[in-house]
């Protein structure tokens, strides 16, 4: 006996987790790759600001100091002339000098407070001097590789020992925090997805189940399958990039309806009912199509209708009504 209510939507998807923060890594500097007291392999993990690849920089690094070395002595040589015709800037620069360490990274430049000063330093080809050394100690820091955030090593196409070339990848690096789940949903529903939406996630085996949140729907439908893609966020430490999970979306809910197997509803859109121990036709009006299921409208309240599928049925035969268990969603 059908009783209409509210029948919830639901709209199945499915796809593979992929981490949602993620780095390619790849090289700006050519040396030999020096290994560490962790090997760089797929499935190393790194806490952020650990360094995961270092290449060989003794012959740069012998430049920088130069230039380094360079510009100590060009700022020493006009200590003389500071004193006697500056005598006023001449403390914070004698400062400067304090604080110069070879070994470190260099100093800001004391700030320049007239021009007289500006075109003194500049002339003396100090500032020059300067900012090659900043952009070689900014080329120098590319020979390290330091993990942005904490995560592993999904893959790694280069071994310790080996010549690194510019522009070569090395590997890749995700976190494995929070994942992403790509969903391709039909466009009829588009105008019912929700950001923030709390949406069920089970595995293949429908072993374990997940909750994710909608945090992404693409403003554009394809234009090959009529679909538009959402993306859910999930964060759970069982979880694996790659890993392939079915989500139920909540689409909406559908009032004075009913839900009943896919296999009972006609081409026509007609379904069987029971008039007194005889088979009869009625027309319905099916709302949504799951695999298995449909939901209808404009079904009779109190309408008695077959569970299962008769082979040969047809209006007017004649049939026994069997009170047993009754279908899911039925009366």
């Amino acid at each position: 006996v059908v009783s209409n209510g509210t029948v919830p939507i639901i709209v199945p998807a499915n796809g593979n987790l992929t981490a949602k923060t993620k780095v390619e890594l790849y090289a700006e500097v050519q040396g030999v790759f020096r290994g560490r007291s962790k090997l760089f392999r797929p499935g190393q993990q790194y806490r952020k600001g650990e360094t995961i690849i270092r290449i060989d920089a003794a012959e740069y690094y012998a430049s920088v100091q130069s230039a380094k070395s360079n510009l100590l002595n060009l700022i020493t040589s006009v200590m003389p002339d500071l004193r006697l015709d500056y005598p006023d800037i001449y403390p914070k620069w004698q400062e400067y000098l304090g604080r110069f360490d070879l070994d470190r990274s260099i100093p800001e430049l004391p700030v320049m407070t007239s021009e007289k000063e500006k075109f003194f330093i500049s002339g003396r080809g100090i500032l020059t001097s300067y900012y090659n050394v900043k952009n070689l100690e900014q080329r120098l820091a590319k020979y390290t590789i330091s993990a942005p955030f904490s995560g592993v090593i999904t893959e790694a196409l280069v071994t310790e020992g080996s010549l690194v070339r510019v522009g070569q990848k090395l590997g890749e690096f995700i976190s494995t925090d929070v994942y992403e789940l790509e969903v391709a949903v039909s466009k009829t529903y588009t105008d019912l997805l929700k950001l923030g939406e709390v949406v069920e996630l089970v595995n293949l085996e429908r072993t374990k189940t997940y909750q994710g949140t909608v945090t992404r729907i693409n403003g554009r439908i394809d234009q090959a399958t009529q679909t538009i893609k959402a993306y859910i966020e999930v964060s759970h430490p069982d979880l694996k990039e790659g890993m392939y999970l079915e989500a139920n979306l909540n689409a909406k809910d559908e009032n004075d309806a009913v839900e009943i197997d896919r296999q009972l509803l006609l081409e026509n859109n007609q379904i069987f009912v029971v008039r007194d121990t005889i088979l009869d036709l009625i027309d319905v009006k099916p709302v949504y199509f799951s695999d298995r299921k449909v939901v209808l409208k404009e079904v009779p309240e109190g309408t008695t209708i077959i569970t299962k599928p008769v082979v040969g049925a047809y209006a007017g035969m004649l049939v026994k009504q069997y009170k047993g268990a009754t279908a899911e969603n039925l009366k």
